[in-house]
């Protein structure tokens, strides 16, 4: 067994989307290589419906799929193939924009106000970019819950994990997706595919995640690379660890216990030419796709 080193920290930074919804972005429109097949984490959350009621209105994607997984609230979509429906608390639902497709997310609270999400997008690679584009909505209902016997629990979004397999399938990047809880002061090691791309997203209380040059812990505040990580925001702290290569992760709860996505998928290792909601492989490619949207032949017809 080898520990994953913490090569990075990094706390989700502010910025708006849509038609004004106020969130916070872990990474995206950076370096493409630093993830991949990863390529943009956002965590949108508000108490109040003046931070997102405006949403996001009708916009293109294509050459992506995007992953969204709704905590609180919940959030109505539609798109230019005439699909509709709702995504309530605990749901997933992930879409494969493939060739292009046009689509709004309104999001909405619950009785007291509340809207918590994510969304990630993954790339697709080239052979894949123009599949024709679809949607997997699943219930919260759906997603296995695993318990063990220290309180740990892990929601399996998608991929095998503790002998569970979430039901979101047939994804490129054959992705891991799990939304973890740690009760307080519980140390846990979670095993991780040593060739895939690994991140850690903490949105509630607090944890270390243990370095293999300080497996005992070290106490730090401030993002240091190849040292532990202390997080300390106990009312979630939107904070994004990177890790190296390996096969385990360990954490450490703080006093009020920590909650966090854990999330790895198999690199691409192809070019990215990237503009917004759109990406491709070659610049050619994006001039393509941005005359098409212009002529209207942006969507194309089903077979």
């Amino acid at each position: 067994m080898s520990l994953r080193p913490v090569l990075e920290t990094r706390e989700a930074r502010p910025t708006m989307e849509g038609a004004g919804v106020h969130l916070h972005r872990a990474f995206g429109f950076g370096d493409p290589s630093e993830q991949d097949p990863f390529l943009l984490f956002d965590d949108f959350r508000g108490d109040h419906e003046e931070l997102y009621k405006e949403g996001f209105p009708w916009h293109p994607h294509r050459g992506i799929e995007t992953i969204t997984y709704v905590l609180a609230g919940e959030v109505e979509h539609g798109d230019s193939l005439g699909n509709r429906g709702t995504l309530g608390a605990g749901s997933v639902q992930w879409m494969t924009a493939g060739s292009g497709i046009l689509h709004q997310e309104m999001p909405r609270g619950d009785a007291q106000g509340r809207m918590h999400g994510f969304q990630l997008w993954a790339n697709l690679p080239s052979s894949l970019k123009m599949t024709a584009p679809r949607y997997q909505d699943i219930g919260g209902d759906d997603i296995p819950v695993v318990t063990e016997d220290d309180g740990t629990t892990a929601r399996i979004v998608m991929g095998t994990f503790w002998g569970k397999t979430g039901p979101v399938d047939g994804i490129a990047a054959d992705p891991q997706y799990l939304d973890i809880s740690v009760p307080p002061n519980v140390k846990r090691r979670f095993k991780v595919d040593t060739y895939r791309q690994t991140f850690a997203y903490v949105f509630a209380g607090a944890g270390r995640f243990s370095d293999a040059s300080a497996p005992q812990g070290v106490l730090l505040e401030k993002e240091v690379a190849g040292q532990e990580v202390n997080i300390r925001d106990l009312s979630g702290n939107r904070t994004l660890v990177r890790f190296g290569t390996g096969d385990e992760i360990t954490v450490q709860a703080g006093p009020e216990g920590v909650r966090f996505l854990l999330v790895s998928g198999a690199p691409i290792q192809e070019p990215v030419a990237w503009h917004g909601p759109i990406v491709m492989n070659t610049q050619d490619e994006l001039k393509q796709a941005m005359r098409e949207l212009r002529n209207g032949t942006f969507i194309r017809p089903a077979h």
